[in-house]
């Protein structure tokens, strides 16, 4: 298959994640021996339901992908001595335009400036994350894009450009770091603004709602609550859902999100009931496009909720969209 046919909006999901299915199982034997040790038939093709999905924990107990004709090396964040995820890259125009087109399908990036915060992640010389914000600064050809300096204040001089430019702002990081920003650090940006964060708490020790976060966020930086987005990707994953305020994830068309039970990974939940995040990331093709996280989620229709770390214990059942409208 061409690569870049995972983009095709022509091609099915099915079609192309069949397609993927076959090279992975040719060309990947760690996902083939986990598909043999599960007696999956490797001449019937499953349905996105029930493809069997490979534990994340495999990027950091096995080797995934070719090391030795990677482009890029992406490792987790982890402290000293920690056995990390790795995820090697063999072919880096697929994660680029994995993350340029999956930016366009939510927004009209043509139209925006990129401000990135990642204090934490700048430390790890593997970072995913930060290698995705430079395609983003890339990307912007007014050249006004940047990463900021760590604890300072957003130039004030610079929204100015970014607004002359006729630009709109995304001011995008990590949750937490952006949090940071927030307290020491409050700047009013152009109404039209937004705010994506992604979640990563790498610099405060303490428990915080979504919501509450989002709020804090909002009245720093002086936008509406609804332009303050989330994003949702890992070290294992070349692809990026995306969140408006509400936060429902939304994936672009090759990327798939279901839940299956952490009973049998191999069957899929229906919408309201909370099980394992399970992924299907097409741009993933010569690692592992089929994943099973250690998060906790529900679906609704074609949106996902992550609930944070899965524990066994703290499954509901079918009424939490109840509870949720």
């Amino acid at each position: 298959m061409n690569p870049q046919d995972i983009f095709d909006p022509t091609i099915t999901f099915s079609q192309k994640m069949e397609s993927v299915f076959r090279y992975q199982l040719e060309h990947q034997p760690v996902y083939r021996r986990f598909c043999e040790a599960l007696k999956v038939d490797a001449n019937s093709i499953p349905d996105p339901e029930s493809v069997p999905l490979l534990p994340v924990e495999a990027f950091r107990d096995a080797v995934i992908g070719e090391p030795e004709s990677a482009d890029l090396e992406f490792r987790s964040s982890g402290t000293t001595g920690m056995k990390r995820s790795v995820h090697y890259v063999r072919d880096v125009s697929l994660y680029r335009t994995s993350i340029l087109e999956g930016m366009r399908y939510f927004y009209e990036t043509h139209d925006f400036s990129f401000l990135c915060y990642t204090p934490g992640y700048n430390e790890n010389p593997h970072s995913s994350l930060i290698w995705m914000l430079r395609t983003l600064i890339e990307s912007d050809k007014t050249g006004l894009s940047r990463f900021l300096k760590l604890n300072q204040p957003i130039d004030t001089e610079l929204i100015r450009k970014v607004s002359e430019k006729s630009n709109r702002l995304i001011l995008f990081g990590a949750a937490f770091g952006l949090l940071d920003l927030a307290e020491k650090h409050p700047v009013k940006l152009p109404e039209n603004s937004i705010i994506i964060e992604t979640g990563g708490m790498k610099t405060y020790r303490r428990e915080m709602s979504r919501d509450d976060l989002h709020k804090r966020l909002s009245e720093a930086f002086k936008i509406p609550e609804k332009s303050v987005h989330s994003e949702y990707g890992m070290t294992e994953m070349l692809s990026q859902a995306y969140s408006g305020n509400d936060g429902w994830f939304y994936c672009p068309p090759w990327l798939n999100v279901s839940i299956r039970d952490p009973q049998n990974p191999l069957i899929q939940l229906p919408d309201g009931e909370e099980g394992l995040l399970g992924i299907i990331d097409l741009a993933n093709l010569h690692s592992c496009s089929f994943l099973l996280t250690g998060d906790k989620g529900v679906k609704k229709g074609e949106a996902f909720q992550v609930l944070g770390r899965f524990e066994p214990e703290n499954l509901r059942g079918c009424n939490f969209l109840i509870d949720q409208d």
